[in-house]
């Protein structure tokens, strides 16, 4: 255990830091090649469109996660960062990782659009996960904690898909 998290701190605050993504049109070859040496950016399709992750994001999911589910289940950090993708991948929500986390009242914990939060390992351990596609949510798109959510719509509206994780209920909206 103690090894595998010393590697994960190697690889998110020492190598991570140095990696630069940039997104560019390559042969097959060179995108085998690209995305061996950037084992922390995914690449997935969605809306009929790649979508590309850089370290930034990473962070910024990673960011959204400890913050939003402190106190909560692993299972509950993956679902949250899953909820990022899902509105990445659902064609009602922003293009970009940033503004999906930036948008107007999507996320608690984003003030001013700032989240002033450092994220610690099991929180990118659980944006991995989900990158990787672990989706604990079933493919929710909204989350909240029915004990202090401020926002009475999330009461009101007809959910589907509804997941019980920790103290968090995540949804579609019907």
């Amino acid at each position: 255990m103690k090894k595998s998290l010393a590697l994960l701190f190697l690889c998110f605050f020492i190598i991570l830091p140095y990696i630069k993504v940039e997104a560019y049109t390559a042969s097959d070859s060179d995108c085998k090649l690209y995305n061996e040496k950037l084992a922390a950016t995914q690449v997935f399709a969605g809306n009929n469109r790649d979508l590309y992750l850089k370290d930034e994001d990473v962070y910024l999911m990673a960011q959204v996660v400890y913050a939003e589910s402190q106190g909560e289940p692993y299972e509950g950090k993956v679902a949250v960062a899953s909820v990022i993708l899902n509105r990445l991948k659902s064609p009602g929500f922003p293009k970009t990782v940033e503004e999906v986390i930036k948008q107007k009242d999507a996320f608690s914990c984003v003030t001013n659009g700032k989240i002033s939060i450092v994220p610690d390992s099991s929180c990118y351990s659980a944006v991995l996960d989900a990158l990787k596609g672990n989706d604990p949510t079933e493919k929710a798109v909204f989350f909240y904690n029915p004990k202090t959510a401020t926002s009475s719509w999330m009461n009101n509206i007809n959910k589907e898909n509804v997941k019980n994780i920790g103290h968090h209920v995540f949804f579609v909206a019907n």
